[in-house]
């Protein structure tokens, strides 16, 4: 054999991986010559090709092309390779190094014994030790990006070599290298893996796709750059957060598109349309960096070259999997800044719920296994157990413990078990712990320092509270009105004429603090939930029962502490004065608001009694002066509630709208039925006197602690979330203005479709959508021009009328007292303590809300499994508010449900729905998507679909063994479901008379100031200004016919 004498000598720095599992760094010497053998039966030089039975493998002359895999594809996808119709496969060294570094032992061994067989005819060609074939790795190269470009350099080599006999098909997983090396060379062809089996082989070798698509499932769960990078020092990270070069935030993964997309939201600031207010996109697991969702992580922001929008593609979660899958066209177009983890600062790591695959077994050694979290954005976690049969059916707790930097998955522990899957019990449990609510019992030690009131020992009012206290038991009528079933009454109401012609409004609030004294067990407790859980089927108090249910509960008939605000309104509804203080109150009626909207509304004298308890007891004539009474008061009330309402609408107040499902339970816990609840004028006469009452407490607290008060911020939105809503307006010809909340509000009020009212409730809904979120602040932490609430246009806000269920509103109720009382501000936090209080108030509240909305879910999902897909009960009406690249998203109205149609599958088929048959086929096909509609082109005909568009879908139970069951929409028709739609008639007659109760407030109050104005005695105009405002005549009230309509909508249809 004949050596080249002129060899080129170079050293190469390897990083590989020791018999220990280290990584180790070693020098080699490399030479480079001219004449390495090329093993190609077509070569025409004067290679040293080895034959015969002792030699090397041939390229073989009679393939149509020779394939060149690169790295990634030789590692993930080598049993696809090893299938016996694919021949003619060239080995680069570069990919052999990869897979025996960078994969395994086993795989490595595989590799070479495909390369043995001679029946592949397939070889391994040492690129690196020729010298027109290798290539250095340039300064700042990746290792990924040199493999490519190593491996095009020697194909390129090759084809050339061989004077262009046999055409050199590279594959890869790389669209980058697709872009970059595609049409350099001709006849030197780079392709995605899927692209070349499909074009070469899925018409003749079907099994080779199917293997193919096989493969490519197993590894969704898989980092496809495993080369996770280390995180840089902290004090390199805080000078880089310091000078701005980096951006600190909490990582938050988006659970519909786990494996793609996370975001950092960086602080807010003043001005809602500042490029440097918006949220860093981190793209893809490899720049996530093994951030995991909740982490406080440093980011380092790409060049604005590299900058993604994101996905407009429905993605559909599979069982334990975080997609990783490409793009495909599929962004906004709105490109947002773009970056990549480079430390982190706090690990946000909890208990989290997880259960075993089905398939799950244990191996022998160690007991390794993976569980996959409830959660979609948390990974797979790595346990060690030996319990998996065991445990195999239920849900269970487990920890993290690290994430090692060459590790694909986190490693953690086994805590302990919940229950079955898909038991209730366990569900719940599973909620709470997913949103980090711990509702343990009571202990012992707080219950012995609370009071006790049994039959032998009762509670009653203390002698030295009389003397501190106003007593309003007897000058004031006060009740409450609340949903049927309501224990924990926070708060009563009185309202009254006085003497001088003006009106007197009072609100009166459970007084918790007489019972939770600063820094008892039951206020640390308290502190600790910071607000009361209610689910679905049941709720967790923040207080015991004997506070929350009892002592504290303004309930009528007996005797109760209380904090009130007591105003003086002028016959305009003007503030003339305003009083705090402690007082004693005993409550006189307890009413639910159907009763109490009933009453105001005209309800016959003997249905009051009949439904009012503390009225039944009393003699006939009593019982109806009582009633008179207490109706007057009720409507009183609902007056002054209009005009209080009318002031904050026009000083640009939202009206905005949310879905309240009620789940109505029988005695063994099983769900009959659904319903939205429905909306009464009571309920908002009762929000806008809380609301009123918040208002000016804080007022008070802000003037006396302007540097420690606990008030509530609404910041403004950001202008792009309200695009959505802007596109649906425009769907049906409506204008919606967002420059402020005024011209929100008045725009809102205009977009009125009089063919179909659930228009401007799902426009409402789409703004709520659009809105930041409400949170409490200590007014030493913010700028005096942030304190405003936006959505109730209000200049300072906080919460004082819920302490049994809200701890916020017990530290308002302190500061208050500690302002109005001559004792001073003794005990209270400081700005610096109350900030971070106010941090875990907010958190608790997020979690709380989270958890009611998981439970709602819940049992959504378990109402339609008990149900026959086949009953009506399964197809509803909907409305399209957002289209996606694949679907849309949509509305139930019927069952306040939001979720995902799609128009196509993973298949990339086409949805067409027959209307007059009610067929579904999916077929080929394509979607155009436009900003306002959405067009299916199949080959069964074209369906376009437009922004609030009534469509029929069929509801069904999508059960998950790993993660929370859901529910699937399915599109059944392109047209209304029409028992739904005439179910509707009562809500639109309802909103048109809320809105007209507005304007009526508005024009009496535009009346009374013209004729204030006026010295004109309008005696003589008194009865056409009385039919023109005046309060409807109970014989023609609007309740009876709006109930007359809703028992119309239960009767089933002929």
């Amino acid at each position: 054999m004949v050596y080249d004498r002129k060899l080129e000598k170079s050293n190469k720095l390897l990083r590989i991986r020791s018999a220990h599992g280290k990584n180790v760094s070693v020098v080699r010497e490399v030479y480079r010559r001219e004449n390495v053998p090329c093993q190609s039966a077509l070569c025409l030089s004067d290679c040293q090709n080895g034959t015969g039975d002792g030699g090397l493998s041939l390229l073989p002359a009679h393939v149509n092309h020779y394939l060149v895999p690169d790295c990634q594809v030789a590692r993930e996808f080598l049993e696809v390779l090893e299938n016996p119709v694919v021949t003619g496969i060239i080995f680069f060294q570069t990919v052999v190094h990869s897979v025996q570094h960078e994969g395994s032992k086993r795989l490595h061994n595989r590799l070479t014994n495909l390369v043995k067989d001679k029946r592949k005819a397939s070889i391994i060609f040492h690129n690196e030790f020729q010298k027109y074939a290798s290539c250095e790795r340039e300064q700042g190269e990746t290792l990924s990006d040199w493999q490519t470009r190593s491996i095009y350099t020697a194909a390129e080599w090759y084809f050339n070599h061989l004077a262009g006999q046999k055409p050199v098909i590279m594959v890869t997983l790389s669209k980058q290298a697709i872009e970059t090396y595609a049409n350099k060379t001709l006849n030197v062809f780079v392709l995605s893996l899927e692209e070349y089996l499909k074009k070469f082989w899925q018409n003749n070798i079907p099994e080779v796709m199917e293997l193919y698509e096989s493969l490519t499932a197993s590894l969704e769960t898989k980092v496809k750059e495993k080369d996770y990078k280390g995180y840089l020092p902290l004090d390199i990270l805080e000078a880089g957060v310091k000078s701005g070069r980096f951006v600190q935030g909490h990582i938050n993964v988006n659970k519909n598109n786990a494996g793609q997309e996370a975001f950092v939201k960086k602080k807010r600031s003043s001005t809602p349309d500042d490029d440097d207010d918006r949220d860093i996109l981190i793209h893809g697991m490899p720049a996530r960096n093994r951030a995991i969702h909740g982490d406080l992580v440093v980011v380092e922001v790409l060049p604005r070259s590299e900058w993604r929008g994101r996905s407009s593609v429905i993605k559909e979660n599979q069982e334990g999997q975080l997609e990783e899958s490409e793009e495909d066209g599929t962004s906004d177009g709105n490109v947002m800044p773009t970056g990549r983890v480079v430390g982190i600062l706090q690990r946000n790591w909890r208990e989290y719920v997880a259960s075993f695959a089905s398939d799950e077994k244990v191996s022998e050694k160690g007991g390794k296994v993976l569980v996959i979290p409830w959660d979609y954005r948390i990974p797979k976690i790595r346990i060690s157990t030996r319990q998996v049969e065991k445990l195999k059916n239920q849900r269970i707790v487990v920890r993290i413990d690290s994430w090692e930097i060459d590790s694909q998955y986190p490693n953690g522990h086994f805590v302990k078990t919940l229950g079955p899957i898909e038991d209730l019990e366990a569900e719940i449990a599973a909620i709470l712990l997913e949103n980090t609510i711990h509702v343990g019992a009571f202990s012992e030690a707080q219950m012995k320092e609370l009071p006790v009131d049994t039959p032998e020992n009762p509670w009653c009012i203390e002698e030295a509270e009389l003397s501190r206290r106003k007593d309003l038991r007897s000058s004031h009528l006060i009740f409450s009105i609340d949903p049927k079933g309501c224990e924990d009454v926070d708060d009563t109401l009185s309202v009254r004429q006085l003497d001088n012609g003006n009106l007197e409004l009072g609100v009166h609030i459970a007084d918790v603090t007489h019972f939770v004294k600063p820094g008892s067990l039951t206020d640390i407790e308290a502190k600790s939930r910071s607000t009361t859980v209610y689910l679905a089927d049941r709720r967790y108090d923040m207080l015991p029962g004997i506070l929350s249910a009892n002592l504290c509960s303004l309930i009528s008939g007996v005797d109760r502490y209380a904090m009130s605000v007591i105003w003086e309104l002028d016959k305009n509804f003007e503030v003339v004065n305003v009083w705090y203080g402690k007082t004693i109150i005993r409550s006189t009626y307890k009413l639910f608001y159907e009763m109490a909207q009933a009453m105001h509304d005209g309800i016959s004298m003997t249905e009051i009694i009949k439904n009012v308890p503390e009225l039944q007891k009393l003699p006939e004539k009593d019982a109806e002066k009582r009633v008179e009474e207490l109706r007057s008061s009720v409507t009183l009330l609902m007056r002054i509630a209009r005009h209080l309402k009318a002031r904050r609408v026009s000083g640009g107040a939202l009206e905005l709208e949310s879905v309240e499902v009620q789940v109505q339970l029988n005695e063994t816990k099983s769900i009959e039925d659904l319903t939205p609840k429905d909306h009464l004028e009571i309920h908002d006469t009762i929000a806008e006197c809380m609301i009123f009452a918040n208002h000016w407490v804080a007022l008070k607290i802000a003037d006396v602690f302007p540097n420690q008060a606990l008030l509530r911020h609404h910041p403004l939105p950001k202008t792009e979330q309200f695009e959505n809503l802007k596109n649906c307006a425009k769907s049906r010809g409506f204008e919606v203005k967002t420059t402020s909340n005024k011209d929100l509000a008045e725009t809102l009020d205009n977009c009125v479709d009089s063919r179909d009212p659930v228009v401007n409730k799902i426009l409402r809904m789409l703004a709520t959508q659009a809105m930041s979120v409400a949170s409490y602040f200590s007014t030493g932490s913010l700028p005096r021009d942030q304190y405003f609430h936006y959505g109730l246009a209000l200049d300072y806000y906080t919460h004082f009328t819920s302490p049994i269920r809200r701890y916020a509103d017990v530290l308002v109720h302190r500061q208050l007292m500690a302002a109005v009382l001559p004792e001073g501000p003794e005990g209270l936090p400081g700005n610096l303590e109350l900030d971070e209080l106010c941090e875990h108030i907010n958190h608790q509240h997020r979690a709380a809300q989270n958890a009611q909305r998981d439970s709602q879910e819940l049992f959504q999902y378990m109402y339609f499994k008990q149900r026959d897909l086949n009953n009506e009960c399964c197809r509803a009406d909907a409305i399209i508010f957002q289209l996606r690249a694949n679907g849309l998203l949509v509305f139930v109205p019927r069952y306040g449900i939001r979720g995902p149609v799609y128009l196509r599958n993973k298949d990339g088929q086409v949805l067409y729905v027959e209307n007059t048959s009610g067929q579904v086929d999916w077929t080929s096909g394509s979607i155009t998507k436009s900003e306002r509609s959405i067009t299916v082109n199949g080959l069964v005909g074209s369906q376009t679909f437009t922004l609030l568009d009534h469509i029929t879908v069929k509801i069904t139970p999508n059960s998950s063994r790993a993660h929370a069951s859901s529910l699937k929409l399915e599109l059944v028709s392109t047209e209304g479901y029409a028992l739904d739609q005439k179910m509707s008639t009562t809500e639109k007659m309802s909103k048109n008379q809320k809105q007209a109760i507005i304007q009526e407030v508005q024009a009496v109050a535009e009346e009374k100031r013209i004729l204030s104005s006026s010295s004109e005695d309008p005696g003589h105009k008194f009865l056409s200004l009385r039919a023109e405002f005046g309060q409807t005549p109970d014989r023609a009230s609007l309740y009876s016919l709006f109930e007359s309509f809703k028992e119309m909508a239960k009767k089933p249809i002929s």
